[in-house]
């Protein structure tokens, strides 16, 4: 192998691998802010439906009383 096709393929190699660098951390961090994003929106639902539960329940026990 002479040396301009070793330079090439050095070039070639460090291409790719940054490139599938670029890749891998843009699908890991799209993933895990999927996931932080549904986990935030679960306990942001989860808080306004028990606090929706206490406010009826409260005034069902008003009514009642």
């Amino acid at each position: 192998m002479n040396n301009l096709e070793h330079i090439i393929r050095e070039q070639v190699r460090t291409q790719v691998d940054s490139q599938v660098r670029v890749q891998v951390r843009n699908q890991v961090r799209s993933q895990v802010w999927r996931q932080v994003d549904s986990q935030v929106w679960n306990q942001v639902w989860n808080q306004v439906c028990e606090q929706v539960r206490d406010q009826v329940w409260d005034q069902a026990e008003e009514t009642i009383k």
